[in-house]
């Protein structure tokens, strides 16, 4: 895929209708009841955003403090049966940037060029793009402890499908992911294929389940001593049939597992792009639901979500027009809770315009609010991309080593 100022909550007058069980009740630009039905209280997360939360007395629209705890991975026993999720603590484990660069010159059908202008741009090298300065400022300076790093499958194994790691471009990528490891953030190595190889879907006629999770075995082997690596499976498949891809993943996870990353966290991502929005209707949530560890059991196994907020979800509109709650975050939340799962919004956001700034706000509150099945958000994109022709740049820049951000990441993605 590819206004900075705080803003005060805005209530409504009264109106007639209650909020119904966690439905937005308050938050800037909102002008929908304020107050909720019997048994739950209207509940202050930030300005942008308050929900129905369950409390106590006959209704009503105090913006009480969520309480804080330490958010815990669900786990599971091992018959796969998910624990109860714990309630929300108001804030997001994660929250983070793309860095961008590795997976330029991937296509959608999983093309990738990797020599040449048109090929990889990597992030490295300690000049712009500096991809380390970048992740250490956003560190520092902003609270973010989440890095999606991406990457082309052809990259990795210099063109040669099912052939091993090539030792000069993993050490390039290599650089990058350990400077991301250095600044004490968590690290999302992200095959960006789209599911597919020149064309070829995994599983379905392109590349074997066996070349799929032999690429998953050797860098699983390779980073199976860092406890802050993510394993994000594949970005952004589409146009697939769901349970024959929920194999692919599944054996994704086992060569990652047997290959001794135990502990780590590993992205399951769905089809349709991994929309948010239609993970539950497109199959995606049946079909990976019954992915699991060697073991039967399903802990640190997390939905992997994209959601932009553009009107087509493709990241290439003008401006931004929803929040995505109504019809996509609240959804799935219901759907994670029923089930005792989590998921991680990989990607999200949207041209620096104020239009976005209020958007983006609500939905990165709404996931606040619902923390206990939304780990984090990750924003697009950093990296190697323009700090001022490309329209998604969340691209800081830096001058005598003053770091400046854009203003969706200032407005929205720091905190």
């Amino acid at each position: 895929m590819k206004t900075t100022s705080a803003l005060s909550v805005l209530f409504a007058g009264t109106v007639s209708a209650q909020g119904a069980a966690y439905a937005q009740c308050g938050g800037t630009g909102w002008t929908g009841s304020t107050s909720c039905v019997s048994g739950y209280t209207c509940t202050f997360s930030n300005s942008y955003y308050s929900q129905c939360l369950p409390g106590t007395g006959s209704g009503g629209s105090s913006a009480t403090t969520l309480a804080t705890s330490t958010i815990k991975v669900v786990s599971s026993t091992s018959s796969g049966v998910a624990s109860p999720t714990s309630s929300s603590s108001g804030k997001v484990q994660f929250a983070g940037v793309n860095i961008a660069g590795f997976d330029f010159g991937c296509g959608t059908d999983g093309t990738c060029v990797i020599t040449g202008t048109n090929g990889p741009y990597p992030a490295i090298g300690g000049s712009y793009p500096d991809g380390p300065g970048q992740m250490s400022h956003f560190v520092k300076d902003d609270n973010l402890n989440l890095f999606r790093l991406p990457v082309g499958w052809q990259f990795l194994v210099n063109g040669v499908l099912g052939g091993t790691l090539n030792p000069a471009n993993l050490a390039q990528y290599n650089t990058l992911v350990q400077a991301c490891l250095s600044t004490g953030a968590y690290c999302i190595i992200d095959i960006h294929n789209y599911a597919r190889w020149d064309g070829g879907i995994i599983g379905q006629g392109g590349p074997t389940n066996d070349q799929f999770a032999n690429l998953w075995s050797q860098l699983a082997t390779y980073y199976a001593s860092e406890s802050k690596i993510l394993f994000g499976v594949m970005n952004e498949p589409h146009d697939l049939t769901i349970t024959t891809w929920a194999t692919s993943v599944q054996a994704a996870v086992t060569a990652i597992r047997q290959a001794g990353a135990t502990s780590q966290m590993i992205l399951l991502p769905g089809t349709q792009y991994t929309s948010a929005g239609a993970f539950i209707n497109d199959g995606s949530a049946a079909a990976l639901v019954g992915v699991t560890n060697p073991d039967g059991s399903t802990t640190n196994l997390i939905f992997d979500v994209h959601k932009y907020l553009d009107s087509d979800n493709s990241g290439s509109g003008a401006d931004c027009v929803t929040n995505n709650i109504a019809d996509a975050f609240q959804p799935l939340a219901d759907w994670l809770n029923s089930v005792g799962r989590q998921a991680l919004l990989s990607e999200t956001g949207g041209p620096n315009t104020s239009n976005c700034a209020t958007y983006l706000c609500q939905e990165i509150a709404f996931l606040n609010a619902n923390s206990n099945v939304y780990l984090g958000y990750v924003g697009w994109a950093a990296g190697s991309f323009s700090a001022t022709t490309y329209a998604l740049t969340e691209t800081p820049t830096e001058s005598n080593g003053v770091w400046t951000d854009q203003s969706l990441v200032k407005a929205c993605i720091a905190r």
